[in-house]
């Protein structure tokens, strides 16, 4: 089943900047052949379910073996049966629409 996810890792315990931690996620997503675009407060990401959850894993252990002591992580997650759609077909839908109505 396919997924997507709009996923916010926040390391606590490490200081004022995140970034190395982003970055380390965001090389995990590569590896895990993941399509995600990072936005301002987090990542959205779309993939097969087990490789999407089994690559958010992969980033919880990569920050815990940074140094990070503890992690919060907000996840809203997405899944769809009757056909499939993909995040950037999401956001053309709407700014059609918007067009269509200006």
């Amino acid at each position: 089943m396919n997924v997507h996810v709009d996923l916010c890792i926040v390391p606590l315990g490490v200081g004022v900047s995140v970034s190395r931690y982003i970055v380390a996620c965001q090389d995990i997503l590569d590896e895990h052949q993941l399509s995600h675009t990072l936005h301002a407060y987090g990542t959205n990401i779309e993939g097969e379910y087990d490789t999407v959850f089994k690559a958010i894993r992969t980033c919880h252990e990569k920050i815990h073996d940074m140094g990070a002591p503890r992690i919060t992580t907000s996840i809203k997650l997405g899944t769809r049966v009757d056909r499939k759609q993909t995040l950037q077909e999401k956001v053309e839908s709407v700014e059609t629409k918007r067009k269509i109505q200006a």
